[in-house]
């Protein structure tokens, strides 16, 4: 390992002299310019700078690793092209790592455990914590995409607030949305699933009227045998398939009586069904005409019919 190279008792490699060389730097010694001198001579400053970067990752003591990326960034202002990227990243992943190395967190990963697990993974196990504000911390300081980070945790959050009963359903809604706003990639009717699935159909409810796709609503609310609101939002939406969708549901779970009278109150989905029945079920376009009282659309029917 190269911490162990940078280490050992009376050690030669690049990566030590880089290290020695930077500290007498630091005392304004002239031994910098020698041990620098030798590193140059054998054409191993790059290996030097990299064995210091990586030394950084294996070390657990912030000092240490400081130590050492001050020698590789030190290394640096004498070579005319060394990528960036290793350095930048290694500082990265030693900040996150760090930061769940605290005592109040507790996972003392190495830095190849850490490489091994990936980044989803460390989050997944911080969620499962519910360590909610390191864990959003560290995917806004990574800069990872709004799916893949921030969205998927708040989301997780979210459900696990609907779980908490010791606050109301106008409440717990409010919070939810407060955090989440219109945050992409966050879906209310997910949220909404686990609150109706908690046995709070309420709060569910409260969550779905700020889920923007009608699409998404329509068929929870279905499931929560809500099916009138169902049937209000989808003709809301505009979404011919979905009205159908609503009106076909309502005709199996309600009576034949009941179904009707539902329709007359939502002028749009009688007009649809109406359009449907006139292709799928000629009879009950009949019953429609009978229960409206419209004699001369029934009178029409008849002269239809008999042409058939």
């Amino acid at each position: 390992e190269a911490s162990q190279e940078i280490f050992k008792i009376a050690s030669m490699a690049p990566g030590a002299l880089l290290l020695e060389a930077q500290k007498e730097y630091e005392k304004e010694s002239q031994k910098a310019d020698e041990y620098l001198r030798e590193i140059k001579e054998q054409k191993l400053l790059p290996e030097a700078v990299s064995q210091c970067i990586e030394a950084a990752g294996y070390e657990h003591e912030p000092e240490t690793q400081k130590s050492l990326l001050r020698a590789a960034s030190f290394g640096k202002c004498f070579l005319d092209k060394f990528p960036p990227e290793s350095f930048v990243r290694m500082c990265q992943d030693l900040r996150v790592l760090n930061a769940i190395r605290d005592y109040q967190i507790g996972i003392p990963l190495t830095f190849t455990q850490y490489k091994r697990l990936t980044i989803e993974v460390l989050l997944d196990r911080l969620v499962l914590r519910r360590l909610y504000p390191l864990a959003i911390r560290i995917c806004e300081y990574l800069r990872l995409s709004e799916i893949q980070g921030v969205s998927r945790i708040l989301a997780h959050w979210a459900c696990y607030k609907v779980q908490q009963k010791d606050k109301s359903d106008e409440e717990v809604a409010h919070a939810i949305n407060q955090k989440l706003g219109d945050t992409p990639g966050i879906s209310y009717s997910e949220i909404a699933a686990r609150a109706y699935d908690c046995g709070r159909t309420e709060l569910a409810i409260k969550l779905l009227e700020y889920e923007p796709r009608s699409g998404e609503q329509v068929p929870l609310l279905l499931k929560m045998k809500r099916s009138k609101l169902a049937l209000s939002k989808a003709i809301e939406s505009g979404d011919t398939d979905l009205v159908y969708t609503v009106v076909l549901h309502l005709k199996n779970e309600l009576n034949r009586g009941t179904f009707f009278m539902t329709l007359q109150n939502q002028p749009v989905a009688l007009s649809l069904y109406r359009q449907f029945c006139k292709h799928q079920e000629r009879e009950t376009l009949k019953d429609l005409y009978n229960q409206d009282d419209n004699h001369q659309e029934l009178g029409n029917f008849h002269v239809h019919s008999s042409y058939a």
